[in-house]
């Protein structure tokens, strides 16, 4: 394998890659990167897989010759990075294809290589289900979702996001058992009716890793607004192919909870905030409330119509602010997890958010104050006299 390409190019396709090169390998040739060199095509492939998620990308590159090599992901990229930018790579294997020769402007390097005969297969769906999704929408769905998935691996099917896909819309879902983020979207698939770009005669519902979809976030927020996404699904694999690039994932075993017998149907109690004021207060309040256990109380005056939010850290301190409100129930006092509340509002985009709540122990709900289809549950923190 002979070829010369952008320094560039080759660095920032190995940054992208690499973000799904094994941490801890099962097997040496998983801590590699897969280098491919297609002369008929002037493409040089890389693909980062830990057989568990699986990003592919590739690069335009002068190829005199075809091949293919593994590379230690973490050295060769290091090594790429530092070299000069001014100056064209020249990427050569010797007969042996035991090592990777590195020539630019800034120097030569070797580095000692495997045989991408020992590299895993990258995942491809032939058969099964097969959409086209508004590249837009779908970065809009993991955004609002993805923070309240679970980090917690004993709950593993809490530490993906709840996917389902039906008709032309996508309702995404994430929950960690504490608060839950639901967003409904509609006009998201392609025409239902056309065969050639969507095959799904009736729902898909799948539960992807919460680490896959952020590497695919990551990389929709550089697709265009008008861009289509390609999903492909088939035996417990989802695949993603956009612009020349491929992120594959497995799906999440397990019947993922059914979110919505937690969504009350009714509310009792219904606040208008504005979100600005309320984000900002909550903010300042939370310096105190992370000295000890991140908890917040918010109570309302409905004759000054007026929200108190305090937090007290013990021996180190307390604080209160008061921001305006419409509310027109009983005078109530509730306590959330300052952290959860924050990102969760932040995810909210209208001026105006709606806080409706029946009890201070059972689920708060907050919405946009628009018509949007965003649900954010919190469960309150119970507060000891």
């Amino acid at each position: 394998m002979k070829l010369v390409c952008s320094q560039i190019e080759l660095n920032t396709a190995l940054q992208l890659v690499s973000r799904a090169v094994a941490t801890r390998p099962s097997h040496p040739v998983l801590a590699n990167v897969l280098l491919t060199a297609d002369a008929g095509t002037g493409k040089l492939s890389l693909t980062g897989f830990d057989l568990n998620l699986g990003i592919q990308t590739s690069l335009s590159a002068s190829i005199e010759s075809s091949g293919a090599i593994t590379v230690p992901s973490k050295l060769f990229g290091e090594i790429i990075s530092k070299l000069s930018s001014e100056s064209s790579i020249t990427l050569s294997t010797d007969d042996s294809s035991e090592q990777v020769n590195l020539k630019s402007k800034s120097g030569n390097y070797q580095v000692r290589a495997m045989s991408a005969d020992d590299f895993p297969d990258l995942p491809m769906v032939e058969n099964g289900a097969f959409l086209k999704v508004n590249a837009n929408s779908f970065a809009v769905s993991l955004k609002s979702t993805l923070f309240a998935s679970s980090t917690d691996e004993a709950k593993q099917i809490l530490t993906g996001v709840n996917l389902c896909f039906e008709g032309n819309s996508l309702k995404s879902a994430a929950t960690d058992g504490h608060r839950l983020a639901v967003l409904d979207l509609q006009n998201v698939i392609a025409s239902e009716t056309n065969p050639e770009i969507n095959n799904l005669s009736e729902k898909l519902e799948v539960t992807l890793p919460s680490r896959s979809l952020r590497e695919l976030e990551r990389f929709l927020s550089g697709c265009k607004s008008d861009s289509e996404i390609s999903c492909f699904y088939d035996q417990g694999q989802f695949v993603f192919i956009s612009s020349g690039q491929i992120i594959t994932t497995r799906t999440l075993d397990g019947n993922y909870p059914n979110y919505n017998q937690l969504i009350p149907d009714q509310f009792s109690n219904q606040l208008v905030l504005d979100k600005k004021y309320f984000i900002a207060a909550l903010e300042r309040i939370a310096v105190l409330a992370e000295q000890h256990n991140n908890v917040v109380k918010i109570s309302t005056n409905k004759e000054l119509q007026i929200l108190n939010i305090s937090a007290d850290a013990q021996d180190l301190g307390s604080g209160s602010e008061s921001i305006p409100i419409k509310y027109d129930s009983e005078d109530i006092q509730i306590a959330f997890n300052s952290r959860y509340l924050l990102e969760g509002l932040k995810i909210i985009e209208t001026n105006t958010i709606l806080l409706k709540f029946n009890a201070p122990t059972t689920p708060a709900i907050f919405t946009p104050n628009d018509e949007t289809n965003f649900v954010y549950l919190v469960m309150p923190v119970q507060i000891r006299s």
